[in-house]
């Protein structure tokens, strides 16, 4: 070999053993992205829950099938409104809550908005119907699937047609205020390349959250925090 094809050689091997690096890199990046977001998720479980006369009644929490939480969920612009958040979301299996997949939520509203806001969401699918909603790819809010605002307090009771109705109920948390919040017309869709970071292959959102796949170490705090406050629900009943 000569000096010239020994130099080529070299070049790409070294361009090889760069990529690989970058790419090993961008992986990590992309876990601990995932990482932040399920511990983020978990806060807003355990931060909600911790003041009990403003958070999700015990009667909800009891006959909830799927828990989604979207930390910092943004919405804001100038005349037209953008929606946007990243969240993570369990599913209750008869061995307990199931892995956690990662999902977006996505919307527009039009109007006068001036300025930005950031909030956490919590969505609480009520029923079978609102499961299976869960396991599509995507769907939308007060179309697909019907949503309203959910009773806040331990002790509220969901008696109003509307919410006995509603396969999600919605909450939001922004500066330390804990509500009901009408989301009609986002859409809740997979987020099929944070999943497959999670799990490292494609795996379906029907197998994971039905509970085929163990819970990821990085991802056992939110998913204890979620299960918690369902068994506490579930004694109180």
């Amino acid at each position: 070999m000569n000096r010239f094809s020994a130099a080529v050689v070299t070049a790409a091997m070294m361009a090889g053993l760069t990529q690989a690096s970058f790419g090993a890199a961008a992986g990590d990046t992309d876990k601990a992205k995932l990482d932040d977001r399920l511990e983020s998720a978990r806060q807003v479980i355990d931060e909600v829950m911790a003041v009990p006369d403003k958070g999700i009644p015990q009667s909800i929490l009891a006959g909830a099938s799927c828990v989604v939480v979207v930390p910092h969920y943004k919405k804001g612009a100038f005349v037209i409104g953008a929606q946007y958040g990243q969240g993570v979301a369990t599913c209750r299996t008869p061995q307990g809550w199931s892995a956690p997949v990662f999902v977006k939520l996505e919307g527009g509203s039009f109007g006068w908005q001036i300025g930005g806001q950031s909030t956490d969401l919590i969505l609480v699918a009520m029923n079978d119907h609102g499961l299976q909603d869960m396991l599509r790819s995507k769907f939308k809010l007060g179309g697909d699937a019907a949503a309203t605002a959910g009773p806040v307090g331990r002790d509220a009771q969901a008696s109003t047609d509307a919410t006995l109705h509603a396969e999600f109920l919605t909450y939001s948390r922004s500066q330390g205020l804990f509500a009901g919040l009408d989301l009609d017309g986002t859409d809740l869709s997979q987020n099929a390349a944070d999943t497959r970071t999670e799990y490292g292959a494609d795996i379906p959102y029907l197998k994971i959250l039905h509970g085929g796949i163990p819970t990821p170490p990085n991802a056992r705090h939110f998913v204890h925090s979620v299960a918690r406050y369902f068994v506490v629900a579930q004694a109180n009943h």
